[in-house]
């Protein structure tokens, strides 16, 4: 076995969405929850078929955003693993309704900090292991970093 990491190409810092599933339907069943739970939703998703033809299967409203899944979805390789990256919204919008779709196994992510995919590859194919989300922990908040969060949180709309 070889153990490997596959570094997310995300040049716009765009919030993603990584995760695995078990069925080629995943490709329909995202595009359809994504759009009926944030009408004009911008985004883009790329699976990795697992069997029969191995293909990158992909669907999206935003043509950019598809090249970009499709391309990160192919350098993955991973088996039964999605990536959707989105535009003007936060996974958070959506993160739910997603994991409640029957296939969707696990989220291993939802960022728009740099990931790095942790991969393990056999003679049979490749699997995620887990990610790399950000960066190290590099102190703990004090008073005036709580206020900070508070205050970014209320300006954003995600408190009153």
């Amino acid at each position: 076995m070889e153990i490997t990491t596959v570094t997310i190409e995300n040049p716009d810092g765009l919030n993603l969405i990584l995760g695995q599933s078990h069925f080629i339907k995943t490709v329909e069943d995202i595009y359809e929850t994504m759009v009926t739970t944030v009408p004009m939703a911008k985004f883009a998703l790329a699976f990795c078929e697992a069997s029969d033809k191995c293909l990158v299967r992909h669907a999206g409203t935003d043509d950019e955003l598809l090249e970009l899944a499709k391309k990160n979805a192919f350098s993955l390789s991973a088996g039964h693993s999605f990536i959707m990256f989105m535009k003007d919204m936060f996974p958070i919008n959506v993160l739910n309704a997603i994991k409640s779709i029957p296939e969707v196994c696990r989220i291993f992510c939802a960022t728009a900090n740099p990931v790095e995919v942790i991969i393990a590859e056999t003679d049979l194919g490749r699997g995620i292991l887990g990610v790399i989300d950000g960066f190290r922990s590099k102190d703990i908040e004090n008073e005036e970093e709580v206020r900070i969060r508070k205050d970014f949180l209320r300006k954003i709309g995600y408190k009153l």
